[in-house]
């Protein structure tokens, strides 16, 4: 992976090096810039030259990753975006929900989300119900600024949604009961409870 990088900034190298090295990145199913310090252009030239991926981890790294809302929409012109089954955009406070909606608006294959620890309202949530219909799980850790209209808004429309994660959220046990009205399946993930049909809500040991 750090090669990848290095070679994405670097204009000079040998040509049939670099040809070479864009293939094997064509064939990869997954990509993770976790602990990389990346920037809006590297990374969406190394997504673009990935053909076949299927799995991409851009969230925020002890390094300070410097991606923005022009960063995901360069990342969404990629080829592979509207195959991608997974995505984590994990404690990216940089980008804001025109980002997220300009990269999950032709993710149409997505079954796994992680926006967690990111500063998205419901209008991200609106545009994840629009466009994912094959979503299973989806992180929302920490999300504070979402509400029951965008949970319900997404629950309503992913009907494959199996697993919510909405810990250290804003949202009251309340809505969580109408969720599981909606969806009797869902599995929802809270601070100290553990939701989910046939259960009342579970105290679970909080670490």
């Amino acid at each position: 992976m750090y090669l990848f990088i290095f070679l994405s900034g670097v204009s000079s190298v040998c040509r049939k090096w670099r040809k070479g090295v864009t293939q094997s990145l064509g064939g990869r199913h997954n990509l993770s810039f976790a602990g990389c310090k990346m920037d809006d252009v590297s990374t969406a030239r190394l997504v673009r030259h990935a053909y076949s991926l299927k799995e991409l981890d851009i969230s925020r790294s002890r390094w300070g990753c410097q991606i923005s809302d022009n960063g995901l929409y360069q990342i969404s012109l990629a080829k592979c975006v509207s195959n991608l089954t997974s995505i984590s955009l994990w404690g990216m406070t940089g980008v804001t929900d025109k980002g997220v909606a300009h990269l999950i608006s032709r993710a149409n294959s997505l079954q796994h989300l992680n926006i967690g620890g990111t500063f998205i309202t419901d209008e991200s949530l609106f545009v994840i119900a629009d466009n994912c219909s094959h979503l299973k799980t989806i992180v929302l850790w920490s999300c504070r600024h979402i509400t029951e209209n965008g949970l319900v808004g997404l629950v309503n429309k992913c009907r494959k949604l199996e697993v919510i994660n909405v810990w250290g959220t804003r949202v009251p046990v309340d809505c969580f009961i109408a969720l599981l009205t909606i969806s009797p399946a869902l599995q929802i993930k809270s601070r100290g409870l553990l939701l989910n049909v046939g259960n009342p809500p579970i105290q679970q040991a909080v670490v």
